[in-house]
C-alpha cells in the first residue's frame, strides 16, 4: 500500500534527490502546519512568492470574487477582462514612462523567454548577454542565458550567440558592444547567495548599453512587489531598463509572470509576424486578480516602507561568530557562513525546530532568508533565535 511519501516520490517528478518531504496541512499568515499540526515559521515565502504571506484574505476574496465571475474564457489577447487592463494600468500609473505596456504570462521564466524574444525582434541582432552566476529560469532560452555551466551541459546545444560578463566588473562592460541585442541582470543575483551592486555598476551598464544600442533587461523576478523595500528594486539605483521582467511575488502566491516595456516595442510583437508571443494561459484572470489586490494593498499599506526597518531587525538579531556576512537588501538576505557543512545542519535542524530556510542553488555555504512581506517583529526575533541557537551547538 502506498504511503503519501511514496505517491509523491513514484508518481510526481521530483527535481532533487533529497527533498525535504514535509506534508502541508494548511498555512496561514507567516507560518506553515503539517499533517501532524506542528507549525513552522515560514522565512522562505515560497522562494520570495508569498508576498503578504499564506492564506491572506485580501488575495483570498480577490481569488474567490474573480472565480464566481469567470476563470479563463480565451487565450490571451483575444478579449477584454478587467482584472488583466486594470492591472497593467496600476503598473504603469506606478512605472516610468517608457515602461508603460504589460504583456501577462506564467512565470518568470516564461517573462525571461518574452523579453529575449522582443529583443532580438526589436534590435535585429542575436546576441544575448547575462552575467556569471546569474539564473534566469530553467526553460531553454532561460537557460541559454543561465550563469552557471554546471545545470547547462547536459542540455546542450542550447541557444547560439549567449555571452557573459562578470557581475559588479566594469572591465566585462566591454564585451558590449554594436552586436549585441540585450544584457539581462538582476537587480540582485538570486542563485549565488543575494549579491548587490557595488560601485554604480548597474548606471555603468545602462551607459554602455546607450553607447552601444542594446536593450536593458532587469530581472526583478525575485526582488518586485516590495521586497527590497521599494515596489521595484531599480528604483533604488536610478537605473531605468528598456525592458522589466516580473513574476514570483507580484502574485502573492498565484502563478504569475509579465515582461513590461514601452508601448512601441511591445507592439512589435504584434506583427511580422502576427502573434509574435502567444500564451494560453498568461494573463489568467484569476492570477491577474490577485495580483491586483497585492499591489494595491501594498500602495495603500505601509508594508513596503517597513521593510528596511525589518532588515535592521534581522541583522541586529542575527549577529553571531559564525555569521561571516549577511548579504543582499530588504527581505532578501543571505546568511553566509562560509561553511557547507554547518550550512546543511542549520537548514535541516531549523526545519526540526519549526523554522523554514533554504539553499541557494550555485553556493553551498549559505542559506536564504526570504520571509512574508507581512512578518511581524516577533516572528523575526522568534526565527532569529532559533538560528542563533543552532550556531551556539558543539558541532
Amino acid at each position: 500500500m502506498f504511503t503519501n511519501k511514496d505517491l509523491f516520490k513514484t508518481f510526481q517528478a521530483q527535481t532533487f534527490p533529497y527533498p525535504s518531504c514535509l506534508e502541508i496541512k494548511s498555512a496561514k499568515g507567516s507560518y506553515i502546519i503539517d499533517i501532524n499540526n506542528k507549525k513552522y515559521l515560514d522565512f522562505v515565502a515560497g522562494v520570495s512568492a508569498n508576498t503578504l504571506g499564506h492564506s491572506n484574505p485580501i488575495i483570498n476574496n480577490a481569488v474567490k470574487n474573480q472565480l464566481e465571475k469567470y476563470s479563463h474564457v480565451m487565450v490571451y489577447g483575444e478579449y477584454i477582462q478587467s482584472p488583466q487592463y486594470k492591472l497593467a494600468k496600476l503598473l504603469a500609473d506606478n512605472l516610468p514612462d517608457k515602461l508603460n505596456t504589460t504583456y501577462f504570462v506564467n512565470s518568470g521564466a516564461e517573462a525571461i523567454e518574452g523579453a529575449i524574444k522582443l529583443a532580438k525582434r526589436a534590435t535585429g541582432r542575436s546576441e544575448i548577454i547575462s552575467c556569471k552566476g546569474s539564473y534566469h529560469g530553467s526553460t531553454h532560452g532561460a537557460l541559454s542565458i543561465m550563469g552557471n555551466e554546471e545545470q547547462k551541459t547536459n542540455y546542450r546545444p542550447l541557444l547560439p550567440d549567449c555571452n557573459t560578463i562578470e557581475y559588479n566588473s566594469e572591465e566585462s562592460l566591454e564585451k558590449i558592444t554594436n552586436k549585441t541585442a540585450a544584457v539581462v541582470i538582476e537587480i540582485v543575483q538570486g542563485g549565488t547567495g543575494f549579491i548587490t551592486s557595488k560601485n554604480n555598476f548597474l548606471q555603468k551598464v545602462r551607459q554602455k548599453c546607450n553607447n552601444t544600442e542594446t536593450l536593458l533587461i532587469f530581472d526583478e523576478i525575485q526582488t518586485c512587489y516590495g521586497r527590497l523595500g521599494t515596489l521595484f528594486g531599480f528604483e533604488q539605483y536610478n537605473v531605468v531598463p528598456d525592458v522589466l521582467c516580473i513574476a514570483k511575488g507580484m502574485g502573492a502566491g498565484m502563478p504569475i509572470g509579465a515582461f513590461i516595456s514601452s508601448w512601441n516595442m511591445m507592439n512589435l510583437l504584434t506583427y511580422e509576424p502576427k502573434l509574435g508571443h502567444i500564451t494560453t494561459f498568461g494573463g489568467h484572470p484569476v492570477n491577474c486578480a490577485a495580483s491586483l489586490a497585492c499591489l494595491q494593498h501594498l500602495l495603500t499599506s505601509n508594508i513596503i516602507r517597513e521593510v528596511k526597518i525589518k532588515e535592521e531587525l534581522f541583522r541586529t538579531h542575527l549577529s553571531h561568530p559564525k555569521i561571516k556576512e549577511i548579504r543582499g537588501k530588504g527581505l532578501i538576505l543571505s546568511i553566509e557562513l562560509g561553511d557547507e557543512k554547518l550550512t546543511k545542519k542549520v537548514v535541516e535542524k531549523s526545519l526540526d525546530n519549526g523554522l523554514i530556510l533554504f539553499y541557494f542553488l550555485f553556493t553551498k555555504t549559505s542559506f536564504r532568508i526570504t520571509p512574508p512581506l507581512t512578518i511581524s517583529d516577533k516572528e523575526i526575533i522568534k526565527g532569529c533565535k532559533i538560528i542563533i541557537d543552532l550556531l551556539d551547538e558543539k558541532s
